[in-house]
């Protein structure tokens, strides 16, 4: 049994091994990588020999850590690169824990950055020249955020946006649109391998894919749920939504913008927000749609947003991660030439 792992700005790693009445036998460990001393390969090698087959991913990098003599040094691979090239020569892969996640935050960025810079990372992702990463948005002025194939005149009063100075962009995920302002939202994206999805529908991909976000909220003292199809919601009200694309070339982008301090009078200015699709919310006012997370927790939004990379860290692992210049260039490329345009924001009127 086989299995290969290319570790994102590292080396390959190779993992040979047979299994013999459920353990682990006759593993081989190889690759391009470095590691000091030399011998500290026996110890990698041996820490897999005997390990169950249904070892964990956190069961396996255990082993390795373990096993590896004092002042060993990886280089170019880690213990977690190791485990995947194990789970993926058994044929187990698909767990959050199979990825090495990278976890981004950016400075300030323009809504037309914002959303071309979310293409250009998932095809990143799809082509394997990016491993999959959590980004976290930080927003360089007001914009409204239009759903892929919503009507901009049914959805925006584009008057009383540029009144306010609120531009508008649309992005190429489904859902509706979103008003957001500097500091007021809390705005993350996933771009994730679709093998991670590949046995869920849609709809069960959702909930799938926010439910470590969940546990973040319910540590913070929030009663976190999901309402489907794509909500974030509590006891109190709706605190966000999610939107979700697939690419045919293999990868799927999730993002979801929750409120912080939403300024709701404004956003029922702006958004054209009907009692039709109130009526299913059961609620007679949009203003009482959106429920703040910081009416709920009392804490600054970056505490809140420490908190849920605390959780996403201890569940999934990930460490923290960059955009390539080529990357900031091909997305800037990308705002200006579809993102910025009357063609894309108008092409459904």
């Amino acid at each position: 049994m086989h299995g290969e792992y290319k570790v994102q700005g590292g080396k390959l790693v190779v993992v040979d091994l047979d299994v013999r009445d459920g353990i682990l036998a006759d593993v081989q460990v190889s690759g391009d990588f470095f590691l000091e001393p030399a011998e500290a390969l026996e110890d990698i090698r041996a820490s897999l020999e005997g390990l169950s087959a249904s070892s964990t991913v956190e069961d396996i990098i255990a082993a390795v850590r373990t096993g590896l003599r004092p002042g060993a040094e990886m280089i170019g691979f880690s213990p977690e690169a190791v485990a995947i090239a194990v789970r993926r020569a058994l044929g187990v892969t698909g767990t959050w824990r199979d990825y090495e996640w990278q976890i981004i935050e950016t400075p300030a960025l323009t809504p037309a950055l914002h959303v071309a810079m979310d293409e250009v990372l998932a095809k990143e992702v799809a082509s394997g020249r990016r491993g999959p990463c959590l980004r976290f948005w930080e927003w360089e002025r007001p914009a409204i955020i239009l759903g892929g194939f919503q009507s901009l005149r049914n959805e925006v009063d584009m008057e009383a946006a540029a009144e306010f100075g609120i531009e508008t962009v649309r992005r190429i995920t489904g859902g509706g649109a979103m008003l957001v302002e500097p500091g007021n939202s809390v705005t993350y994206s996933l771009y994730v391998p679709g093998e991670l999805v590949r046995d869920m529908s849609f709809a069960d991909s959702y909930a799938f894919l926010d439910d470590w976000v969940l546990k973040a909220l319910i540590s913070l003292g929030i009663d976190a749920f999901y309402k489907p199809l794509n909500d974030i919601s509590s006891s109190k009200g709706k605190i966000g939504g999610a939107a979700q694309k697939r690419f045919s070339s293999g990868a799927v982008l999730h993002h979801v913008t929750m409120a912080y301090d939403m300024d709701a009078e404004k956003m029922v200015k702006v958004l054209r927000i009907g009692r039709e699709k109130l009526s299913d919310k059961g609620t007679t006012s949009a203003v009482k749609r959106v429920d703040p997370l910081r009416s709920q927790t009392g804490l600054p939004r970056a505490e809140i947003i420490r908190r849920m990379k605390e959780t996403f860290v201890s569940l999934n692992g990930g460490t923290p991660g960059t955009i390539s210049d080529e990357e900031y260039a091909a997305a800037e490329k990308l705002a200006a030439e579809k993102f910025s345009s009357e063609e894309w924001l108008r092409h459904i009127p």
